[in-house]
């Protein structure tokens, strides 16, 4: 048994999607969750500039006890999640689009990713494809504006709904039966990409299979918490307390 929390690591709220499934499935599992918000997004920087802030972000968890590191981001599970498995003695699990259960389950043949630029623009988004698509056509899109609209908590304002319904729309009308959340700030605004979408479209999260893979591992390596643990949240910011504060008020309602 190993009563140490897990950590969780995203460029923002986004990965409050994944802490949530985490809660929900692991609940003697004490969390302790580093959200940037000094540099986000990251999905339109340098790979170099981010892979920075990814190694503050992991040596900070690692210093609270972090026994298991997940990289509730897109964007930096691309850019670094190989090499943080090969520096560092603790599992990590990273974020992918659910391609595969979409391609998996897709009746049209057709499968829309919503992701950011450099996700969508990556070489790790084309093996995926290659991998576990073949014979689907995938339609990516990039969310403009989204992951800044989550940060903001304007998920539900006229100017989020455009946003998404520019995304959106097109996928739909190229005959997209699923649709992939390609980042964690996403799962927020599920509900109006689904409206956005129409009925018979299916929007894919893949945070529950991330919190089924963390369980798997925990098992693995034996660092389950006691069942009887009373677990505990922690909050940590490169933007400091006031977003360390937004991120516990916003985790508190989820």
């Amino acid at each position: 048994m190993n009563n140490s929390p897990i950590g969780v690591f995203d460029s923002g709220m986004g990965g409050l999607s994944v802490w949530r499934e985490l809660r929900k499935t692991l609940p003697a599992e004490s969390i302790v969750y580093y959200g940037d918000g000094a540099h986000c997004p990251y999905g339109e920087k340098p790979a170099a500039e981010v892979a920075t802030y990814i190694d503050c972000a992991v040596r900070e968890l690692l210093a609270a006890g972090a026994k298991l590191i997940v990289l509730a981001c897109n964007t930096a599970t691309m850019i670094a999640v190989k090499r943080l498995r090969a520096t560092y003695p603790v599992p990590f699990v990273g974020m992918e689009p659910a391609i595969k259960p979409a391609a998996a389950t897709t009746q049209s043949g057709v499968i829309g990713v919503l992701a950011t630029r450099a996700s969508i623009g990556s070489d790790w988004f084309g093996e995926l494809s290659g991998k576990y698509a073949a014979g689907v056509r995938i339609i990516p899109a990039v969310g403009e504006g989204f992951v800044e609209a989550v940060e903001r908590g304007e998920e539900r304002t006229p100017a989020t709904r455009l946003l998404i319904r520019n995304a959106v729309r097109p996928l739909a009308e190229a005959g997209a039966d699923r649709i992939v959340l390609g980042c964690t700030h996403y799962p927020f605004l599920a509900e109006a990409i689904a409206a956005e979408a129409g009925p018979g479209i299916e929007v894919i999260d893949p945070a529950p299979a991330i919190a089924r893979r963390v369980a798997s591992l925990l098992d693995r390596y034996a660092l389950q918490a006691d069942e009887t643990h009373r677990a505990c949240y922690t909050f940590l910011s490169a933007a400091g307390t006031p977003y360390a504060d937004r991120l516990r008020e916003r985790a508190s309602r989820l």
